[in-house]
C-alpha cells in the first residue's frame, strides 16, 4: 500500500456581492470529487475556501442597499455556505478574506516584498468622480468607444467591436456610479515588480509540472508581450486592507484574495491543532493544489507564484484549470431562465444529478462544458436510476424475502467477480488525474455488464423454478456485489447515494476493496435511493430562474430609489440613460433611416461580437457588420427580417470587411439587444420620418 499523502486543496474564492450559480458549482464539484477520492484512498486532505470580500463593487452595492460592507459580506457568506452545503461540498473550512488572519498575512507578505526590493511607487493619472469623491475603476467608467463609436461601453473594452483601450480614451465618459463627468487626477500608486520574476516564472510554468502544457502555452503570450509591473494599490474610499505606512492607500483586491487561502487554512489550523507552517514553509513536503477557472489563470500562475516566491513561502504543486459552463449550447441567459442560481436548482433537483453530469464531462483540460438539459435528464435517468440503483433494486428483494437478507457464501459467476476489479486502475487514474469522464465511462461500462448479467440470468424466472434457491441466492449476490463495486467507485461523485448504500449493504465502502465481494453477509432491507428526474422539475427550475431575474430587478429598482432619495434630486441619477444634448429638426433631418430586409446573416470568424449582415434596401444591397452576436446566436433566424438602417452613415473599413451602415437596435447591451423593425406594410427603401 502506498504511503499516505498530505495535501491542502483550495477552490477559487467566490466574490461576495452576489449568489452562487451553476457556473460556480462546476469548480467546487470538481475539487470536491478530487478531495473525496483522495480521502477515500486514505490520504490526509485539508480542503478550504473563502468568500472574496474586498473591492469597490462590494462597497458600492452595500451603499445602494443601505447597509455596511461588513453586513453585506456576512449575508452573502451565509448564503454561499448554504449553497455549497446543499451540493455536498465537503470543505473543512469556509471563511472570508475580510478577516484578521488575512490582514496579518497580507501585511506580512507586503512588507517582505517591500523589504526585498519588489515594491515601487510612481504617480499615475486616473479618472476621478468629483461628486462621489473617489477614483473610478475601469469598469465604473462608461462612454463612447473611441474606435467604433458605440455608446455606453466600459472603460477598458468595447463590447461591440472588442477594442481595448484606457479609460481616458473614452469619448463622453461618465461615472456609472453618479453619472458625473470624471476628471483626471494624479495619485501615487504602489506596484509589485513582476518583471524581476521573469526567469523564475518561465521556469515554474514550463518545468514544475504545476501548470498543464496547454495553459503554459497560453501564459507564454504574457512573456512575449513582456511582463509589466502590477498595480497593487487603490485609493480611498475602498473596502479592503490599508497598506502599511500609508494614510489613504489600500491593497487591490487581487493582492489579498489568494492570500485568503492561507488565511482560511490558518483559521482552521488554529481551531484544530494543525501545524500551518508545515504546509506553507518554503521547503514544505506537503502538497498544495488550487482549482480555478480559466478566466483567473494569470493571477494564479503569474502573480500568485511570484508573490509567494518574493515573500519566502512555498509554491503550489498544481494549478488546475477548468472551462466555463454553457446551458443548452449557449452562454447562461437570465432572460431564458438558464442563468440558474445554485439555490434555485436545489429547490427542484438533487445535487448529485449535477455532480454526476459534470463529472461525466470533466477532463484535465480547460474545455467548456455544456449543460444540455435534455441530455442531463436522459443521462441521470438512464445511468443513476436505470443502471445503478435499479441493479440493487432488482436483486435485493429476493435476498430479503427468500434468504432473510443473507448473501450466498460463494458467487455464481466468478468471471463477473473478476471484472469488478479489472477497472480499478482506470478509475483510480481517472480520479487522480482529474479525468473524471474516463473514470465514469469505466464504471458505467461495468454497470452495463452487470445489468446484462442480471437480464441474462433473470432471477425473477429462477425464483419460480423448483430447487433453484441456491442459484437464485448466488446470482442475486453477484448482482449486489456488482452494485457495491459500482457505488464504491462512484462514492466521490455520489456521496449521499453511497451513504444509503452503506446502510443497505450493512458495510463500509472501502475504495481499495471495491471489488471484494460480500459473501455470507447479512444486508438490510432495500429502500429507494434515488428517483427519476421529472421534466416538470426542470421546467419549474427554468421558470423560477426567470422569476429570480424579476426579483433581482425589483430589488435593484428599490435600491436605486433609496439611493436617489438619499442623494437628492440634484444628483441627476436615473435608472434610464441620460438624454443627449438637444438637437434641432435640421440636425435630425441629416440622418437618413431606411427600411431594409436581411437577406443573409452569418458569424464573423475571429469576431466575438459581430454578425455580418447582407441587406436589401430596395434600390441596392449592402454589407453591414453589427455588434449583435450576443443576442442573436442563431444568425440564420434573422434572414427575412425587416430592420431599420442608418443609410447615409459613412462606410467604415473594418479588419473583417467594409461596413456600409448601421442597423438600429434598443436595449442595454449583451444579450439584451433588440433589433428595431417597421410595422407591416413598409417596403425596402422606405424612409423613416
Amino acid at each position: 500500500m502506498t504511503s499516505q499523502r498530505s495535501m491542502l486543496v483550495t477552490s477559487a474564492l467566490p466574490y461576495a456581492n452576489g449568489p452562487i450559480h451553476l457556473g460556480h458549482m462546476l469548480e467546487h464539484i470538481q475539487s470536491d470529487i478530487f478531495v473525496r477520492y483522495h480521502r477515500a484512498k486514505g490520504d490526509q486532505v485539508y480542503y478550504v475556501c473563502a468568500d472574496d470580500c474586498h473591492g469597490t463593487p462590494i462597497m458600492i452595492k452595500a451603499g445602494d442597499m443601505g447597509i455596511t460592507p461588513e453586513e453585506l459580506i456576512t449575508q452573502v457568506g451565509l448564503a454561499h455556505k448554504a449553497d455549497f452545503d446543499g451540493f455536498l461540498i465537503s470543505y473543512d473550512n469556509y471563511y472570508r478574506t475580510h478577516s484578521p488572519e488575512n490582514q496579518e498575512f497580507s501585511t506580512e507578505i507586503y512588507k517582505k516584498l517591500r523589504d526585498n526590493g519588489f515594491i515601487t511607487t510612481r504617480t499615475i493619472s486616473q479618472l476621478y468622480d468629483p461628486e462621489k469623491n473617489m477614483f473610478l475603476p475601469d469598469r465604473f467608467v462608461k462612454g463612447t468607444c473611441p474606435r467604433c463609436g458605440a455608446k455606453d461601453q466600459y472603460g477598458d473594452n468595447c463590447e461591440v467591436c472588442s477594442a481595448t483601450y484606457d479609460p481616458t480614451d473614452l469619448k463622453d465618459a461618465y461615472s456609472s456610479i453618479s453619472g458625473a463627468k470624471p476628471v483626471l487626477k494624479d495619485s501615487v500608486h504602489y506596484f509589485f515588480d513582476l518583471p524581476k520574476f521573469n526567469d523564475f516564472l518561465k521556469d515554474f510554468i514550463q518545468n514544475s509540472g504545476a501548470v498543464s502544457e496547454s495553459m503554459a502555452n497560453k501564459l507564454n503570450e504574457w512573456f512575449e508581450q513582456g511582463l509589466k509591473q502590477w498595480d497593487i494599490s487603490r485609493d480611498a474610499p475602498y473596502f479592503g486592507f490599508q497598506i502599511p505606512d500609508t494614510e489613504d492607500k489600500y491593497f487591490y483586491v487581487w493582492l489579498d484574495a489568494p492570500i485568503g487561502y492561507m488565511a482560511s487554512f490558518k483559521n482552521f489550523c488554529d481551531k484544530n491543532g494543525v501545524n500551518f507552517d508545515d504546509f506553507f514553509k518554503a521547503d514544505s513536503d506537503k502538497e498544495l493544489y488550487h482549482f480555478i477557472g480559466k478566466d483567473i489563470l494569470y493571477f494564479h500562475s503569474l502573480f500568485w507564484p511570484a508573490t509567494l516566491k518574493g515573500s519566502g513561502y512555498r509554491l503550489p504543486n498544481g494549478v488546475f484549470v477548468h472551462g466555463y459552463v454553457t446551458v443548452n449550447g449557449t452562454k447562461m441567459s437570465k432572460s431564458k431562465g438558464t442563468f440558474i442560481q445554485a439555490s434555485t436548482y436545489l429547490k427542484h433537483l438533487k445535487p448529485e444529478c449535477l455532480r454526476y453530469y459534470f463529472a461525466s464531462k470533466l477532463t484535465d483540460e480547460a474545455v467548456d462544458i455544456d449543460l444540455s438539459l435534455d441530455d442531463f435528464q436522459a443521462k441521470i435517468n438512464s445511468d443513476i436510476v436505470g443502471k445503478i440503483v435499479n441493479l440493487a433494486s432488482r436483486c435485493a428483494g429476493f435476498i430479503t424475502k427468500r434468504f432473510e437478507g443473507k448473501l450466498a457464501a460463494e458467487p455464481f459467476d466468478n468471471e463477473l467477480m473478476e471484472k469488478l476489479g479489472s477497472i480499478a486502475e482506470t478509475v483510480n487514474k481517472g480520479y487522480a488525474s482529474r479525468n473524471y469522464a474516463d473514470a465514469i465511462r469505466a464504471v458505467m461500462s461495468l454497470a452495463d455488464e452487470a445489468n446484462r448479467y442480471i437480464d441474462r440470468e433473470a432471477p425473477w424466472v429462477i425464483a419460480k423454478e423448483e430447487g433453484q434457491d441456491d442459484k437464485l441466492q448466488r446470482v442475486c449476490t453477484d448482482g449486489l456485489n456488482a452494485f457495491k463495486a459500482i457505488i464504491t467507485y462512484l462514492s466521490p461523485v455520489l456521496p449521499e447515494i453511497a451513504d444509503k448504500a452503506r446502510e443497505f449493504l450493512n458495510t463500509d465502502l472501502a475504495f481499495d476493496d471495491a471489488a471484494k465481494p460480500l459473501l455470507g453477509h447479512t444486508i438490510n432491507k432495500f429502500s429507494p435511493m434515488f428517483t427519476r428526474i421529472d421534466p416538470k422539475n426542470i421546467e419549474a427550475m427554468i421558470e423560477d430562474s426567470k422569476q429570480d431575474l424579476k426579483d433581482a430587478a425589483s430589488k435593484s429598482a428599490k435600491a436605486d430609489d433609496k439611493a436617489k432619495a438619499k442623494d437628492g434630486a440634484e444628483s441627476g441619477a436615473s435608472e434610464y440613460e441620460p438624454l443627449e444634448s438637444e438637437i434641432t429638426i435640421d440636425d435630425f433631418a441629416k440622418i437618413d433611416l431606411r427600411v431594409a430586409t436581411i437577406i443573409k446573416a452569418e458569424q464573423v470568424e475571429g469576431a466575438k461580437k459581430l454578425l455580418r449582415l447582407e441587406l436589401d434596401l430596395g434600390f441596392e444591397q449592402r454589407q453591414v457588420f453589427a455588434g449583435i452576436k450576443s443576442a442573436y446566436k442563431d444568425a440564420d433566424a434573422l434572414v427575412g427580417r425587416q430592420v431599420i438602417v442608418v443609410a447615409n452613415l459613412k462606410a467604415r473599413q473594418m479588419k473583417f470587411g467594409l461596413s456600409q451602415g448601421m442597423v438600429m437596435a434598443a436595449g442595454p447591451g449583451g444579450e439584451d439587444i433588440f433589433l428595431l423593425s417597421p410595422d407591416s406594410g413598409a417596403k425596402n427603401g422606405d424612409r423613416v420620418h
